[in-house]
């Protein structure tokens, strides 16, 4: 039986339906996993992503990440169809959901400040996941900034060590941990529900422009860890910050955390990728620190 036999199985036993593969086509995708958009000999379509064998509980993480979110009722999701591992490799099967181009960036941001809304009774979240392909801990706090502090940033800070960036990286990390309470003194924390990788490559659009958010790394934190994601790589417009301030508003002193909690995902790229976030992460530090010091 080759692969696509096997996951056409699992689809067929996940669904209750028939379904044969007719034929597989690589499709544009991410620098993780190779994707895939399966059609069946009767039209029906899904998404799959695969990755090596092994790597079955990122894509169950994804899954119940999915589910997390579409429990919120808020924005529309890929539903997850079944995740396994046969041995030669890893996979996670969703719906597939035909996305023309940009989402409705009002309608965005609309529906990301209600998704917001929905809120749990600790940081993090009962299992955890990755961000990107890096283990993400998710051990559950009462305390924001411990929670920050450990499962966060300082966690990137000790990948980065082992990775061999030492020097002024860690010695600017550690005063940023010591120094990071002055950033929350007037912002009040609620443990949001959270995608937590919200670039712009992880959003899109149906035909109509309902946006389609996916590729989470979900948890519960704080909100302003989202909006400041958007920023990274751009792709989002006036009408999304304005819509979305407008039904949740920003505390003040949002500028500078927008920085602060975007410094975990450069570093996160210098531990994926290395190169120039190297020196980025290092601006950034630098930058925080001056603007609370």
């Amino acid at each position: 039986m080759n692969q696509w036999q096997e996951i056409s199985e699992h689809i067929k036993n996940s669904t209750g339906l028939p379904f044969s593969v007719k034929q597989q086509r690589v499709i544009g995708g991410g620098s993780i996993n190779v994707a895939y958009l399966l059609i069946a000999e009767n039209g029906v379509q899904y998404f799959v992503k695969v990755n090596s064998a092994g790597r079955e509980g990122m894509f169950a993480a994804e899954a119940r990440g999915l589910q997390a979110l579409a429990s919120a009722g808020a924005i529309k999701v890929p539903q997850p169809v079944c995740y396994g591992d046969d041995g030669r490799q890893s996979y996670i099967v969703l719906e597939h959901l035909e996305m023309h181009g940009a989402a409705d960036q009002r309608v965005l941001g609309v529906q990301l400040a209600a998704m917001h809304k929905v809120t749990a009774e600790h940081y993090g979240w009962d299992i955890d996941n990755t961000i990107g392909a890096t283990f993400q801990p998710n051990k559950q706090s009462d305390d924001w900034l411990d929670f920050w502090s450990h499962q966060r940033l300082g966690f990137q800070l000790q990948l980065a060590a082992k990775n061999g960036y030492g020097g002024e990286l860690q010695s600017l990390g550690e005063k940023l941990l010591l120094e990071m309470p002055k950033l929350f003194s007037r912002h009040d924390v609620s443990a949001s529900m959270l995608h937590g990788d919200l670039w712009g490559g992880n959003v899109a659009g149906l035909q109509d422009g309902t946006p389609v958010i996916f590729d989470p790394a979900f948890y519960y934190g704080d909100r302003e860890a989202d909006i400041a994601m958007t920023y990274v790589f751009g792709g989002f417009t006036q009408d999304f910050y304005a819509s979305y301030q407008d039904v949740y508003p920003l505390d003040d002193g949002f500028a500078v955390r927008k920085t602060f909690y975007n410094i975990y995902h450069i570093i996160n790229h210098l531990n994926l990728f290395g190169g120039g976030y190297h020196d980025q992460a290092i601006r950034m530090l630098q930058q925080v620190l001056a603007e609370i010091g």
